[in-house]
């Protein structure tokens, strides 16, 4: 069984990365998503709180532990805690993660990026449950990898446990008011967010694929360890 390691911040919406584990595997993957949790320090949408929650003497243990359960990549499975540091210093934290684990590996940041590359997008939308100060720096991030953002919208949550405790009706509600006529699709980027019992329902009422955290999270780690899953119950992003 192939194993994509999730190293995650704190606790918030974890559960979803046990659904999709069983998503994928009802749709034939045999794959394990195992879980760590990482210290965050203070649990805040700043910016100096996001710098020291994905420096490497966090990231450390939760790395060793995934190898140790069996992981044959890691992905730092949090947004605002890589695409912080801007695309090079996200690129060398990747890196940080992938020598301290001895294994492929990479973040939710460039999983958005690869994601959108591999759907053939040109021009997104960012619905963010971040301030603004936060979720501009994620759509600056976008448009390093060349990806045009025709809108950020913000949420102005600050933690990540807040963020944890939304759902359905928010989930929506944040998605429709984020998205764009001009975006072909629109990206929830917060691995505290609660998306995936939702993601069809949210692609079928905004006519246009949705990515999300830990969607975009585990499709990456996938290709980390060279697997295609079609797995429509996630989205268009799993759809063949």
């Amino acid at each position: 069984m192939g194993g994509v390691g999730f190293l995650y911040p704190g606790y918030s919406a974890e559960d979803d990365v046990p659904r999709m584990e069983r998503l994928l595997n009802e749709a034939g993957a045999n794959v394990a998503l195992p879980l760590e949790h990482t210290d965050i320090g203070t649990d805040a949408h700043r910016v100096d709180a996001l710098l020291e929650m994905g420096a490497a003497h966090r990231l450390r243990d939760g790395a060793e532990v995934l190898r140790e359960r069996g992981a044959r990549a890691v992905m730092w499975a949090c947004t605002s805690a890589s695409f912080v540091f801007g695309w090079e210093g996200a690129r060398t934290q990747a890196g940080e993660l992938s020598r301290m684990a001895g294994l492929p590996a990479s973040s939710t940041s460039f999983a958005f990026a690869h994601a959108v590359r591999h759907l053939g997008l040109e021009r997104v939308a960012v619905a963010a449950t971040y301030p603004e100060d936060v979720a501009l720096l994620f759509g600056e991030f976008l448009e390093a990898a060349g990806i045009g953002v025709t809108r950020v919208t913000p949420a102005g949550i600050i933690t990540a446990a807040e963020v944890g405790t939304w759902g359905r009706a928010r989930v929506t509600e944040l998605a429709h008011k984020g998205d764009d006529p001009e975006a072909q699709a629109v990206l929830l980027p917060d691995t505290a967010l609660h998306t995936i019992a939702w993601l069809p329902q949210l692609e079928a009422e905004l006519g246009k694929p949705v990515l999300t955290a830990h969607q975009v999270t585990a499709w990456e780690g996938l290709r980390l360890i060279g697997r295609t899953v079609r797995c429509p119950r996630m989205g268009s992003l799993f759809a063949g």
